[in-house]
Order: C-alpha cells, then sequence, then structure tokens
C-alpha cells in the first residue's frame, strides 16, 4: 500500500511496483486519514509512508495503524530528514525511513525487508542515528556539579510518551496539558539530563528501558 499525498509522486511509486513480480499494490491512500481507514480496510503487509500529508501527517497514521494492526509494516518515505522526525517515527514503530531522492533498488529492498521483518534506514539516515546514539552512550566524565537531577513524576510520564515517539501536540492532548507547558517540562528534562536535543532524550530514554 502507497500513502503520498502528492498525485504525480504516488502514481510514479504505483508504476515502479508494478514492474516487480513479488510486490503488489493493493491500494492507496492520498492522506494521513484516508491511509488509517485504507489500512484497516485491506490489510497489507508493507506501507509506503508520507511523513507530511494532510488532515493526519504520516506518523500520526503510522501509530494509528498499528494501534490497530500490529503486524503491518511500515516504510516512511518522505522528503524530510530531521533528527525530531526520524526518532519520532522510528519510535512510533517504522520498519524504514527513506528520502524521496533514494534509488529505485533502495526503495525496493526496503519494501522487501520490511515485508521480512527487517528494519532499513537510507545511509543518512542510518548516520544520523549512530552519531546520536554514540554521543548518548559516550561515558561521561564524573563532576559533581554534572549530577543529574531526579525527574518529577510528571516529568518521567513526559520522557516516556518522547520515548514512544510522540510529539508536544499528542503529550498535551494526552496528559490534559498545554502545548507550551509540555515544550517548557522537555526543556527541564534536557537541562536536568545534560542532554542537547529531543533527539538525544529520546534515545537515552530507549536505553534506559
Amino acid at each position: 500500500m502507497i500513502a503520498e499525498d502528492q498525485t504525480v509522486i504516488r502514481k510514479a511509486l504505483v508504476a515502479l511496483l508494478a514492474l516487480e513480480e513479488d510486490i503488489d499494490v493493493v491500494a492507496t491512500a492520498a492522506d494521513g486519514e484516508q491511509a488509517v481507514s485504507v489500512a484497516c480496510a485491506y490489510a497489507p503487509d508493507v506501507i509506503l509512508m508520507d511523513a507530511k500529508m494532510p488532515r493526519m501527517d504520516g506518523v500520526a497514521a503510522m501509530r494509528a495503524i498499528l494501534q490497530k494492526s500490529p503486524d503491518i509494516r511500515i516504510v516512511m518515505l518522505t522528503t524530510f530528514d530531521t533528527d525530531d522526525l526520524v526518532f519520532e517515527a522510528i519510535s512510533a514503530g517504522a520498519h524504514g525511513y527513506l528520502l524521496k531522492d533514494a534509488e529505485e533498488s533502495e526503495i525496493l529492498a526496503a519494501i522487501r525487508s520490511a515485508a521480512r521483518g527487517e528494519p532499513r534506514l537510507s545511509p543518512t539516515i542510518a548516520t544520523k542515528i549512530l552519531a546520536e546514539f554514540r554521543r548518548v552512550k559516550a561515558p561521561r566524565r564524573p563532576s559533581p556539579a554534572r549530577e543529574e537531577e531526579p525527574l518529577t513524576e510528571r516529568e518521567n510520564e513526559v520522557l516516556r510518551l518522547v520515548s514512544a515517539g510522540k510529539n508536544n501536540r499528542d503529550i498535551a492532548r494526552e496528559m490534559g496539558l498545554a502545548e507550551g507547558t509540555v515544550k517548557n517540562h522537555v526543556s527541564t528534562i534536557l537541562a536536568k539530563l545534560h542532554l542537547r536535543s529531543r533527539t538525544e532524550l529520546a534515545i537515552r530514554a530507549l536505553l534506559d528501558r
């Protein structure tokens, strides 16, 4: 299944996959909400999902789909490679993350890998993840002035939701808080744990599980 709001790209992907004997495009969707309903109706093995679509973004659509059908494998195919979006998608359950300038062979390989349950990332994305992983895992020099401050119960809940791949808007909705309040909590958590970005925070939370 292909979920892509740009008609030209969606049709090009359908044409590409139609040439492969072992891949059938069972359905397409032009926005996030349609992707959720179509995925529930057709139960595809793999979905190529654009990250930025109208009505519901790709990550939110992926969460909704996986909540109902956890066996579906989703590969994000997008022009966006910002750190927050990459880790939000992966934390939310993406089996792959490719940029739209990927070679056709790379897209096909990602689909087949996802069908086997194997993750696949574009080299650019893999480099980002490895760099952040090494940064977070790097041994810290002991320093009393740099000791981590304990998190409050609410901050721990925010941290848990960040590690689940949720953005500030989703966290605010789930916790019944203003989005600005959640943003302040994230900033406080970063300061307490001596981390520099939301990406490092997500990796740290995943490593500490």
